[in-house]
């Protein structure tokens, strides 16, 4: 019997919608993670992008567990002496709750090609409305 490996070519992609009103924020990421890299599926292959597209929705609305909203610091670097900004989850929940959600779904991504071919196929909305109706995409609930 021989090991099975898929095609690019080959690839049946699906669209799934995910609402993050309530959720945990990392177990939604890891979620949305699985399925872009397309472990869910029985035809895996780890050096093929066969993962499905995934709209994120009600991302401001997302929930922090513990007192991460208050201790778990963002750090940006602009290159430059001096250039570090660092913010704390409350305040990137309120200006910015998409880059919030993004980054903690790619940091769940491979690193290199093949991870920003992935992250390619992810869509972030704060709120509930997004533009991807005509895909038909199907809810997909996070026990």
């Amino acid at each position: 019997m021989k090991t099975f490996m898929q095609r690019k070519e080959d690839v049946d992609r699906k669209w799934y919608i995910i609402d993050a009103n309530g959720l945990p924020l990392g177990r939604m990421a890891t979620k949305a993670a699985h399925i872009l890299r397309g472990k869910h599926k029985p035809t895996f292959t780890p050096h093929i992008d066969g993962g499905d597209f995934i709209i994120i929705v009600n991302a401001d609305k997302v929930k922090l567990t513990g007192n991460k909203i208050n201790n778990k610091m963002y750090y940006n670097h602009s290159g430059y002496p001096g250039g570090l900004r660092e913010r704390n989850a409350k305040a990137m929940i309120e200006k910015y709750p998409v880059e919030m959600v993004e980054r903690a779904i790619k940091g769940m991504l491979p690193k290199g090609r093949l991870g920003r071919q992935m992250y390619k196929k992810l869509f972030v909305y704060a709120g509930a409305d997004h533009k991807h109706q005509a895909q038909m995409p199907s809810e997909l609930s996070i026990d």
